[in-house]
């Protein structure tokens, strides 16, 4: 199971209660009661996740924690999570290309989000990167994706630092599916 992974620079750990203000911090959640509250249920299902997911030797999906070594205070986040999109409208070899819109299917997602203050430093790159390994090398996942919208040029970057195949949908819809990173971990015979 996942309870850490080490970067040259990072440790990427499992989210605790205590993260709640950084996390609320790096999501750019309004200092209001309701949000506070919002994002310690978030924190709540995720640390029952982590535990819930090993308990039935599940694989550990969910969110973890970006950390700078020596520090304790969350400055990203990066995650394998559910991605559920129309992928077969998108063009090349993956997906099929179907014409016109498709309906939604699952694919596994990569995550990743950085405090404003620590972007442009190939923080999400070094993260996802050891993420990626450990799904490659412990779960043996085959392919991973990425999803963003078009104008938001850091994750797409991020998606090419990781070597992962670009494509565009050709439709407005969903306006969060515009930008999929592909990234086969697996070779196919």
């Amino acid at each position: 199971m996942l309870h850490s992974l080490t970067t040259p620079r990072f440790v990427i750990r499992r989210f605790v209660q205590d993260d709640h203000l950084a996390v609320a911090e790096l999501m750019g959640d309004p200092p209001t009661p309701q949000a506070q509250q919002e994002r310690r249920s978030w924190l709540d299902w995720t640390v029952q996740n982590y535990q819930a997911l090993e308990a039935l030797k599940q694989p550990p999906y969910g969110d973890y924690a970006i950390v700078e070594k020596g520090g304790v205070r969350p400055i990203g986040a990066v995650g394998l999570v559910p991605s559920y999109g129309p992928f077969a409208q998108l063009a090349g070899p993956e997906f099929g290309g179907a014409q016109g819109l498709a309906p939604c299917s699952p694919e596994i997602g990569l995550y990743y989000e950085v405090h404003p203050d620590w972007r442009r430093r190939g923080v999400a790159a070094e993260a996802a990167s050891a993420l990626i390994s450990f799904a490659r090398s412990e779960l043996k996942l085959g392919r991973i994706v990425a999803t963003t919208t078009h104008d938001n040029a850091g994750s797409i970057g991020v998606m090419r630092r990781l070597g992962m195949q670009i494509l565009r949908n050709p439709h407005p819809e969903p306006f969060w599916f515009q930008t999929v990173g592909v990234l086969r971990l697996v070779e196919v015979p």
